[in-house]
């Protein structure tokens, strides 16, 4: 099972998502232990507050550390079930469970891909920090997180949605966690390109056809008809993913094939096009 827990301001956001599909799913079979804490909670005065303006001054607010490392101590204690608190706390914890990754959901981040998914999918636990307003306090970034991800180079209100994208792609690779445990192996970006195209009842629908092949019922052709064209669609689509996939020999002959095809059809395209210019 894996643990995740999340520290934000907003818990209700993430409930409302731990709750359905696939991640309900995994939650009630006990694959996954979802859970949201509400960082305010430990906030260190009478009003709650968890943020204040930047020393240096400037726009916006910063998150005090004060809060998160309290939350952050509070859950590690709890689940040692140990009396240390504070800075030694968080060490030893670190130190005996290399399996517990605290993230910072930050713009400055790593950028999420499948492969992290993958890697993370490997841990115990792992903790969210989810951040609004201006920033954070820099301790919280150099004396407490282990990794810093972003989902994408965009601005969001806070760090609830880009955390839970993660946990989704995360939890979903667990085992037993899918209906069908194939699905999250041919999955787009899984195998390093994007995925072939699915064909389901009935086999003609408003004139478009299945493809043959799919009914042929000849198992080896068939897959090797899926590799094509999930070479082809990456090749067309995200071309950039095949400088990191991993290819065979007969895969780079298909490509070959692939662009020269593919540039048939595109100079056949520009040819129209200048005629229909005349």
């Amino acid at each position: 099972m894996i643990r995740i827990d999340v520290l934000t301001l907003f818990p209700e956001m993430c409930e409302g998502v731990f709750g359905t599909s696939i991640l309900g799913k995994a939650r009630e079979k006990g694959i996954a232990r979802l859970n949201a804490v509400n960082f305010r909670d430990y906030a260190n005065n009478k009003h709650g507050s968890v943020d204040d303006t930047p020393y240096g001054g400037g726009g916006g607010m910063v998150l005090k550390p004060e809060p998160i490392f309290a939350a952050v101590e509070h859950l590690l204690d709890n689940l040692e079930g140990r009396s240390d608190s504070g800075d030694q706390a968080i060490s030893i914890a670190q130190e005996e469970s290399a399996n517990l990754r605290i993230i910072l959901m930050c713009p400055q981040g790593r950028t999420f891909n499948q492969r992290i998914a993958e890697e993370l999918a490997k841990e115990k636990h792992l903790i969210f920090i989810c951040g609004h307003y201006e920033g954070y306090d820099e301790r919280i970034r150099e004396h407490l997180v282990t990794d810093e991800l972003s989902i994408g180079d965009y601005v969001l209100t806070g760090g609830e949605l880009p955390a839970l994208t993660v946990i989704d792609a995360v939890v979903r690779l667990q085992p037993g966690a899918l209906g069908n445990e194939s699905s999250a192996v041919t999955d787009s970006f899984s195998t390093g390109l994007l995925e072939y195209p699915h064909y389901t009842r009935p086999a003609e629908f408003r004139g478009w056809k299945v493809p043959d092949m799919l009914l042929s019922g000849h198992h080896a052709n068939i897959e090797a008809w899926r590799r094509e064209q999930s070479l082809k669609r990456t090749l067309e689509r995200r071309p950039e993913l095949l400088e990191q996939a991993e290819l065979t020999p007969k895969d780079h002959k298909l490509l070959e094939r692939l662009k020269t095809e593919l540039n048939k059809t595109c100079s056949g395209s520009r040819s129209e096009e200048q005629k229909a210019s005349f």
